[in-house]
């Protein structure tokens, strides 16, 4: 586990595709600590039992489902979150104790943006940090790419690109100050922006999405 932020922990490395590396991401809380995404590393768990263990496991979508999943359920007594289009996948391995579908408050301060188009249940997340900062987890909607670039995350065959192209509109509209992508193809999944970087490094994305 490696600190990116005082409250935000990024897992080790895992590869599910060649180029592609992903990460999970505790943010650590009072109320109680926040999985982001998902990993398959149990070299994770004492770590993250120092840290205060995970009241909450949120996936961003069905690619982030696996075995693990009950693993962490049974290790920490963690609660499951998926977008309800995606539900039956995750509960091959690991019932959901929460669906959510509509934007919003979910709990404790965290903001459910449905961003269908990836998938169909495709979902970021933001939540105000310990310092302040805003924190936007994107999923695969927008990855970080090579040369800190963004990319929207479109699968031919696989991905809707009308619907992800409103997507990235509308996260367009937002204002975060760190940007987490739970895969990525370049050096890391996260950047902390600064000034007006956003808005054009999401119009960068459009524009290559087509």
């Amino acid at each position: 586990m490696q600190a990116v932020m005082p409250d935000l922990w990024e897992t080790e490395t895992e590869h599910p595709a060649p180029g592609l590396t992903t990460h999970a991401y505790l943010l650590t809380r009072p109320q109680g600590n926040i999985l982001f995404y998902n990993t398959s590393r149990p070299s994770a768990w004492p770590a993250i039992e120092e840290l205060g263990g995970i009241a909450w496991q949120l996936l961003s979508h069905e690619d982030e489902v696996g075995s693990s999943l009950e693993t962490i359920r049974q290790r920490f007594g963690a609660k499951l979150g998926i977008h309800e289009a995606e539900r039956e996948a995750a509960a091959r391995f690991c019932a959901p104790d929460l669906l959510f579908s509509e934007p919003g408050p979910l709990f404790d301060g965290v903001q459910i943006i449905p961003t269908p188009g990836h998938t169909p249940g495709s979902t970021c997340f933001q939540v105000i940090g310990q310092q302040g900062l805003c924190y936007l987890f994107t999923g695969d909607t927008l990855y970080r790419a090579k040369h800190g670039l963004w990319r929207a995350g479109m699968i031919d065959g696989h991905s809707n690109r009308s619907q992800l192209r409103s997507s990235l509109q509308l996260l367009r509209t937002l204002s975060p100050d760190v940007v987490i992508s739970s895969a990525f193809t370049g050096e890391a999944g996260y950047q902390q922006l600064a000034g007006n970087d956003w808005e054009g490094l999401v119009d960068t994305a459009l524009d290559k999405l087509g």
